[in-house]
């Protein structure tokens, strides 16, 4: 991921109702979720919601597919892999994992 990426989904992401909508998209899976169901869950307003998903949207973390008259939402695992690999790429500068950092080590050194 190049860095430009990386800060746009963590932009995105920095926000409270869009944190919201990521994680319940990350929560339902690949099914993902109706964009009404999508404000049931959060509590966000319709107006404000359709400006939430656009961001996230926008910023590559989340996808959107017509499912006859709904609009489903799924969370953009590649995106959000991604961007994690970004943020751990260089986990505990290339020496052994410490105690502090075995999940982020293990995940980085399974993917390689």
């Amino acid at each position: 991921m190049e860095t430009k990426a990386a800060v746009a989904a963590l932009a995105a992401l920095a926000q409270d109702s869009r944190l919201a909508i990521f994680r319940a998209l990350v929560q339902a899976g690949p099914a993902g979720l109706a964009a009404g169901r999508i404000g049931e869950l959060t509590g966000i307003a319709p107006s404000s919601l359709s400006f939430h998903l656009k961001e996230l949207s926008h910023a590559g973390m989340v996808d959107s597919a017509q499912a006859g008259r709904f609009v489903i939402y799924t969370a953009n695992f590649t995106t959000m892999n991604a961007l994690l690999g970004f943020l751990t790429e260089n986990c505990c500068g290339g020496n052994p994992c410490t105690p502090a950092c075995p999940p982020v080590c293990v995940t980085e050194k399974e993917s390689a």
